[in-house]
């Protein structure tokens, strides 16, 4: 499998580019609850699973399905060898990447099916050796690979609790989603590791790491207590520079709402992203340990999403913003909050930046429905950078009063639920008491940003400088302008394709400088005329 190297804002991604299949969502079904219970060993790749799938139907369903990858030709993929519900068996039939149970459901009933496996994860759950040489297993769901070795259904919209129950070597640790409920050793030097989780996720978020851990608790934030996992030859710098978490923590108690899971673990990992957000366990890549400052931002983005793309959960794969461009700005915002206004400037230029390049390959809205397949692709600018900016524009629309009540109440609504662009439109109109139509159609539905021709001059007789913006792109914008003329802010309201002001000036100014505070994704060339 041939992997890439990419770089999004703080995050280094490496991806398959055959990681992710269309999306196939199941119609009338809920699923309430999974319990996996996964066997592993050291003589071999193979896993054994048993998946007790707890579903709630809306509707009256012929045959319930659920993904799971099949065996395939290179022997890699899970293979079931029994389904039953109640200790009755049940027939079905497995296809390349679906199980269908022949048992029909009717509407308003809740069935719970026992399904047996066994395999080589083709992907999903990633078997491999660190960089110390020892064997590690580690859950990489995102964005619809857990089905790979999780009998799941396996899209963002259908959010269920989880336990995950890890009969392993006993020289493992095991660290997953929620709460560790017990730990026993059995016989033949094995041990089983029982994790639960009670909010529901979606099953990009459901992990397992497990490997010969250094662990150590960096704090306890409002009662939530913070774990550190690191390989133990990487616990000196681990235990040092994973140790940012709990003051991000708080920081985003503070201003968001209070945090959502049990405990918050952050874990150095052996998979093919530089960090993932799972629920409580978030994973970061294994050279993390090392990266010193880099990894306070790396943690600030990743724990920011247990708030938005895991408590929050986007409805569908084009409403990825919601998850990776609010992760990008929380980001920005803890920064700011920590070393400053002019380390949110920074930010925002470099971003902008970005933005800008990656439109000019790629002209394309931030809510993408032209991508249904390999969603790989959303792992770039628009969501990640222009998301973001949207969010910094949004939050100087409406002033930082109304943006940070604003996120809370979204957050306090759809915690534990699934949104989308709209629902958080919504939001924000009814707490700002703003028509945020425009704004979020023109940023977020649309393509493109505005490239300004600004050609300024001084009229000695008149003592005014006469400005005259110009907006080249073809789509056209309504935004405000900030100009600093000879020192003094001034704030232009623009909509049209050419928008002539005039401003006061007892001398002629030195400079015109467009946006200077960093508050407009646009270009800008200006000009004295």
């Amino acid at each position: 499998m041939q992997k890439h190297l990419l770089y999004f804002g703080s995050i280094f991604f490496l991806f398959s580019a055959s990681a992710a299949k269309a999306q196939v969502t199941f119609r009338d079904m809920d699923v309430q609850h999974y319990t996996f219970a996964i066997g592993l060993n050291d003589a071999n790749d193979n896993i054994k699973g048993k998946a007790d799938v707890t579903i709630k139907f809306t509707g009256n369903v012929n045959e319930p399905e659920l993904n799971l990858v099949k065996k395939n030709s290179t022997g890699k993929g899970m293979l079931v060898s029994s389904i039953d519900e109640n200790g009755k068996a049940l027939k079905f039939v497995q296809d390349s990447d679906v199980i269908h149970i022949l048992s029909p459901a009717k509407i308003n009933t809740t069935h719970t099916y026992t399904i047996n496996y066994s395999g080589i994860p083709a992907d999903g759950l990633i078997i491999s050796v660190n960089k110390h040489g020892h064997r590690t297993f580690f859950g990489d769901n995102w964005p619809n690979r857990a089905h790979n070795w999780l009998p799941c259904a396996d899209y963002p919209s259908d959010k269920a609790s989880v336990d995950f129950i890890v009969t392993a070597p006993s020289h493992y640790q095991v660290v997953s989603n929620g709460l560790k409920v017990e730990e026993k050793e059995l016989p033949n030097h094995l041990k089983q590791t029982h994790w639960k989780e009670k909010e529901p996720l979606a099953p990009k978020l459901m992990v397992i790491g497990v490997a010969e851990f250094a662990i150590q608790q960096s704090g306890i934030v409002n009662g939530v207590p913070v774990y550190t996992y690191v390989f133990p030859e990487d616990k000196i710098n681990g235990f040092k520079n994973y140790a940012y978490a709990p003051d991000i923590l708080k920081f985003y108690d503070a201003k968001i709402g209070l945090y959502d899971y049990e405990k918050l673990a952050n874990v150095q990992s052996k998979t093919i992203y530089g960090g993932m957000e799972n629920a409580s366990a978030i994973f970061y890549y294994e050279d993390s340990p090392d990266a010193g400052r880099a990894d306070e931002e790396l943690q600030a983005h990743e724990i920011g999403h247990q708030w938005f793309g895991d408590a929050v959960t986007e409805k569908n794969w084009e409403n990825l913003w919601l998850s990776e461009g609010f992760a990008t700005y929380m980001t920005n915002c803890y920064l700011e909050n920590k070393y400053g206004i002019d380390t949110l400037k920074k930010r925002e230029a470099i971003d902008r930046n970005k933005v800008i390049k990656f439109e000019r390959r790629r002209y394309t809205p931030v809510v993408d429905t032209a991508v249904t397949s390999n969603y790989v692709q959303l792992l770039n600018a628009n969501s990640y950078e222009k998301g973001s900016w949207t969010l910094h524009m949004l939050r100087r629309k409406i002033g930082d009063d109304l943006f940070w009540k604003g996120l809370r109440t979204y957050y306090a609504k759809y915690k534990n639920l699934n949104a989308n662009t709209a629902d958080l439109e919504q939001v924000m109109e009814q707490t700002s008491g703003q028509d945020l139509h425009t704004f979020f159609n023109q940023w977020i539905y649309n393509a493109g940003h505005p490239e300004l021709g600004i050609v300024w001059n001084y009229d000695a007789d008149k003592k005014v400088v006469n400005i005259a913006i110009t907006q080249k792109q073809s789509n056209l914008f309504v935004f405000p302008l900030q100009l600093e003329i000879g020192g003094k802010l001034y704030t232009v309201d623009v909509k049209d394709k050419e928008t002539a002001v005039t401003f006061p000036g007892n001398a002629k100014p030195t400079t015109v400088i467009a946006d200077p505070n960093v508050d407009l994704l646009a270009g800008f060339d200006v000009k004295e005329q």
